[in-house]
């Protein structure tokens, strides 16, 4: 079983831990995976269903094939929601249609620019342990939602991102700021033309909006590489999705490789609000292995 331990640091609900399964074996933590929950759950049962159910078509679990990881999960702060007639849940933002996170986006900042700076502090808290590059951040529905904006203001790339089931907020104010000059027959290809600038300029600008978005500093002397453009990223959607539509996913995987970013888009059929066992956890294990670059335990025979 994963050793499971609570931090000594607070979560972002007042006085709850964070849930933290830390590496099977003592003393042997080379990486950090930081995993944001979907709006009315916590660290706790997130982290939980995740490690504990989440396995792969081995049978294996994320804690076994990863025995160096630390797993973090925090619990975003309980806000009302406009959404469930203002019942108080744990959200990291409000909204108003889970469906269309464009309506009244505004009522959205607040929540995002200060859940922004709590996340941002737990990841400068992980990398005094590890490295930007064994550092991977993501999460699930409006945990996945919140951690691509945090990546999009980042002054650094990280080692990954992993998206399941999640949405861009501001999607179309991204959009309008970056070029979307793409291949006709690959909607996901480079962009074309004189690409190293194209590319720069997307990332600076999409950092540069995000940035403001959450009410962060403006970089100084922004440039590329003061951006997180080089961290590659996972996001995969079921197409059955009932709560946040496939095309929303698709739509964020879109823009970020117009933002300049290398995304590995995943399509699960038949899949509704919940990543796809074992299909999903696959390919987890193999965009680790393969883009990240981690060491994953091979399945045992």
């Amino acid at each position: 079983m994963p050793n499971r331990s609570p931090s000594s640091s607070t979560s972002l609900a007042a006085g709850e831990p964070l849930y933290v399964v830390e590496p099977r074996e003592p003393h042997s933590h080379t990486c950090t995976l930081i995993l944001l929950h979907g709006l009315g759950s916590n660290g706790n049962k997130f982290g939980t269903e995740l490690l504990e159910t989440g396995v792969t078509s081995s049978g294996q679990t994320l804690t076994e094939l990863l025995p160096g990881a630390r797993f973090v999960f925090p619990t975003s702060k309980r806000r009302r929601s406009t959404a469930f007639g203002r019942s108080m849940l744990t959200q990291w933002f409000d909204i108003v249609r889970l469906a269309d996170p464009s309506y009244l986006k505004e009522r959205q900042l607040d929540g995002l620019a200060e859940s922004a700076r709590e996340i941002r502090e737990i990841m400068a808290a992980e990398l005094k342990r590890v490295q930007p590059q064994n550092l991977i951040i993501g999460g699930l529905s409006q945990g996945c939602a919140m951690s691509l904006a945090v990546l999009l203001s980042l002054e650094h790339s990280i080692g990954g991102y992993i998206g399941m089931s999640g949405y861009l907020t501001y999607q179309e104010d991204l959009e309008s700021v970056i070029d979307d000059e793409v291949d006709s027959d690959d909607p996901f290809a480079r962009p074309s033309g004189s690409q190293d600038t194209a590319v720069e300029s997307n990332a600076v600008k999409a950092q540069a909006l995000e940035r403001d978005l959450l009410d962060l500093d403006p970089l100084e002397c922004a440039s590329l590489e003061k951006t997180a453009h080089q961290t590659p990223v996972l996001l995969g959607h079921g197409k059955a999705d009932e709560k946040v539509p496939y095309a929303l996913g698709e739509g964020a995987a879109q823009v970020l490789q117009n933002a300049g970013y290398q995304v590995e888009w995943k399509c699960y059929d038949d899949q509704g609000h919940w990543f796809k066992i074992p299909d999903e956890i696959d390919d987890i294990c193999n965009f680790i292995a393969s883009k990240v670059g981690w060491e994953v335990v091979k399945p045992t025979t």
